[in-house]
């Protein structure tokens, strides 16, 4: 790789050397979020939101408790202009703690267009933006500094002309590609609007600093974003804000780093879209701070619902790995992780009944799960799934879940075999249902056509009749073992569900001709589904004589009855 070409961060710009105070820090409370899909995220789309789009994206993120929403930029194009002007001429709809934003290049004909879409929106923060790294500047703008931040001072003196006595306006300046440019110059122009604004605590200017491209590790961006926490004038009336983009996969440590050094405030995009690789996905960044303990003032207990809007308005789908909202992220496959997480899932109904509170207020801590689905509407069953690789802690997990049977250990490490040989040739998931009928063909069905009954003779001694074949025994279940030569060594039953109504299912561990089986038998009648178990095991074992091919013909998946 020709890995000569490029340039380490440290050369291309320089972070002055400070004591740094961000790494013993702990970020105890959610930053203001706002979501700039119907922006960035937006002009990223190969097919841009349509007004229904942008409207229903616009709803979620009110549904959501957004207080800050970056809409458009109505200088830019007919459909933003339309959709910021619908806002402001139905403000009824409009929460009174909302902020809508917008979004304009320092020019004065788009801030021009850009106040007039605002006319009327009772809360309206302008967004002025301009790149100001050394590259930008020679290949792109063709200006120097002294020229560029002229430039910027005249956008800005406009915008303060235009916005004169009007209540509910401030303003946000956006150094775009901050992590490329000099410190010292990002607090020029920076310090020089908060005086040219007039910045004051009832009425901050926000400053936002991009990582419009990444260029560096998370701690790089933490150093810059604290250098300039450090040292902005009028610091109290300055909201600090960060902007990180995901080009070395490491927005959401950026922003989180950056909260860290001092950032009051984050733009992103629900799921990360946006340009390139995309924003920071702020859903991670707020379920992030969930699982920490803080609260992050977001509504994400239907995540499901979240990901179909983001979906549709976006057409583009949410990988299936995605944190959080991924449909994959609360499963587990793999039999070591299956058989921790339903002991946690047992061990958590444990200290919840102990504590006296519904599990859903438990504290959590479950292995392999970071946050109870149920916290983002999702439910338990999908979180052990079964394939070639699962074992039998997952597998009796969804059998118990799904068709209410609990396995004895012996039976569920017998039966994981099953399932692993059932599995190993398609190497595919098995569902519950697919789950239950395997057990049923391999335990349940067995036995099932044989002619059987029981009862007492003259001396009260219990006997049984198999097939013509006669038994006694110490009460009817082990009448018929003795009929179909069977030697039981343990025996478990249990209903299925509540009520009287409820089936039984009975777990036979026996001994048949030197060999050890398992049987298993379902029935109304406590009595019946002992026997069928008996039988099950006696079939089995029957089976197991048989040539190796016929055997072999009954064990794949999707060759056996269900």
């Amino acid at each position: 790789m020709p890995s000569h070409r490029y340039r380490p961060a440290h050369e291309r710009v320089h972070v002055p050397a400070l004591l740094r105070r961000w790494p013993g820090r702990r970020i105890e409370r959610a930053p203001l979020w706002v979501p700039v899909d119907l922006r960035d995220g937006n002009q990223a789309l190969a097919e841009p939101m349509d007004p229904a789009r942008k409207q229903r994206m616009f709803d979620l993120f009110l549904a959501m408790g957004f207080k800050e929403i970056e809409v458009g930029y109505p200088s830019a194009s007919r459909t933003d202009f339309d959709f910021v002007r619908r806002l402001a001429e139905h403000p009824e709809a409009l929460p009174a703690d909302v902020t809508v934003v917008v979004f304009t290049a320092a020019r004065a004909d788009l801030i021009d267009r850009t106040f007039e879409a605002v006319e009327g929106l009772p809360n309206v923060v302008v967004h002025l933006y301009t790149a100001t790294a050394p590259l930008w500047r020679e290949v792109v703008l063709g200006k120097d500094r002294a020229e560029l931040r002229a430039l910027i001072t005249a956008a800005a003196e406009r915008m303060a002309r235009l916005g004169e006595g009007r209540d509910g306006l401030r303003f946000q300046f956006s150094p775009e590609v901050f992590n490329l440019t000099e410190p010292d110059y990002v607090l020029e122009v920076c310090n020089g609007l908060s005086t040219l604004w007039d910045a004051s605590p009832d009425r901050p200017v926000v400053h936002n600093l991009p990582a419009t491209v990444e260029i560096a590790t998370p701690n790089v961006y933490a150093d810059q974003i604290e250098y300039l926490d450090r040292h902005l004038e009028r610091r109290d009336s300055v909201i600090l804000s960060v902007h990180p983009h995901n080009d070395r996969g490491t927005g959401v440590a950026c922003a989180e780093l950056a909260v860290l050094a001092g950032a009051q405030r984050v733009e992103g995009c629900l799921f990360g879209n946006g340009e390139r690789t995309g924003n920071v996905d702020l859903v991670t960044l707020a379920l992030n701070l969930h699982t920490q303990g803080v609260d992050p003032m977001l509504d994400l207990s239907d995540i499901d619902e979240i990901r179909r809007t983001v979906e549709h308005c976006n057409r583009l789908p949410v990988h299936e790995r995605h944190p959080y909202v991924g449909d994959l992220v609360h499963t587990a496959f793999s039999g070591t992780h299956q058989d921790a997480i339903r002991k946690g899932f047992a061990r958590h109904a444990e200290t919840a009944a102990d504590l006296g509170l519904p599990e859903r207020e438990a504290p959590w801590s479950v292995p392999y799960l970071p946050i109870d689905p149920a916290d983002l509407g999702r439910d338990y069953e999908a979180v052990i799934r079964v394939n070639s690789q699962s074992g039998k802690g997952g597998i009796a997990y969804l059998l118990q879940t799904g068709a209410g049977l609990e396995l004895p250990r012996r039976l569920q490490i017998e039966f994981a075999r099953v399932v692993q040989e059932a599995t190993d040739d398609s190497g595919r998931e098995v569902t519950g249902e697919e789950l239950y009928g395997l057990f049923r063909a391999e335990y349940l069905d067995p036995g099932a056509e044989r002619v059987w009954r029981v009862g007492e003779d003259r001396a009260g001694e219990d006997r049984a009749e198999v097939d013509g074949r006669p038994g006694t025994g110490a009460g009817p279940v082990a009448a018929v073992a003795d009929a179909v030569g069977v030697e039981i060594l343990s025996f478990n039953e249990h209903a299925v569900g509540p009520g009287s109504g409820a089936d039984a299912v009975a777990y036979v561990e026996a001994r048949v001709g030197g060999a050890v089986v398992w049987g298993a038998g379902r029935d109304a009648s406590v009595l019946t589904a002992g026997i069928r178990a008996v039988l099950s095991a006696a079939e089995r074992a029957a089976a197991r004589a048989e040539p190796a091919g016929a055997a072999a013909s009954q064990g794949r998946l999707g060759k056996r009855g269900r």
